[in-house]
């Protein structure tokens, strides 16, 4: 446990304390169109984000994100906070070998808690698929809805299937939310066949 709040709490809290100083030195310079009382510690939290073996980079859309919408410095700086925070939770799920991209999809409380309730079979392989059609284009919101509409019934090889069909068709030239509700409609009617194939035939 101490090890744990050492790798992912303390040194969030510490970002808090310290924004300024050495971090403001290293400051992303997309941060700059964050406002200048605000940039400081936005950029200590990425700081203790990279030390803690974190993404970056989602840390950064998100202040951006705010910046653009005109947010005020104190919600900005309370979305990244807690954007981090949930990197550290879904690297606590998913292990300290999730890549980049696995910890950035299965940073969703929502999407965690949803598949925790409806996936009896552990949730690497699900989140794992959920972050590689986010890495191919595809819409957050359309990738977690395919895969959690799977995940409940459909084993990983199917999941893999899946995510192939969509990589497929989206190198061919599909719109990436397009070819992942076609394929996830394909992939449900195999996974629905199968369990047709395995219950009793009636006489």
């Amino acid at each position: 446990m101490t090890s744990a709040l050492t790798r992912t709490a303390l040194p969030l809290l510490a970002a808090t304390l310290v924004a300024g100083g050495a971090a403001a030195q290293q400051t992303d310079p997309r941060l700059e169109r964050v406002d200048a009382a605000t940039r400081p510690t936005v950029a200590a939290l990425v700081d203790s984000a990279r030390a803690a073996l974190l993404p970056t980079e989602p840390l950064i859309q998100r202040a951006l994100e705010g910046a653009t919408k005109r947010a005020s410095g104190d919600l900005i700086v309370a979305a990244v906070r807690r954007l981090a925070v949930d990197l550290g939770h879904a690297r606590d799920a998913l292990g300290s070998t999730a890549s980049p991209a696995e910890l950035t999809a299965g940073a969703s409380p929502t999407i965690l808690a949803q598949l925790r309730q409806t996936r009896r079979e552990p949730l690497t392989m699900p989140l794992a698929v959920l972050a590689d059609l986010v890495a191919s284009g595809v819409p957050v919101d359309s990738a977690a809805a395919a895969v959690l509409a799977l995940a409940a019934r459909a084993r990983d090889a199917d999941l893999v299937e899946f995510r192939r069909a969509v990589e497929r068709d989206i190198a061919l030239g599909a719109p990436p939310a397009a070819a992942t509700a076609a394929a996830a409609t394909a992939a449900d009617l195999r996974v629905n066949a199968g369990a047709r194939q395995q219950r009793p035939g009636r006489p």
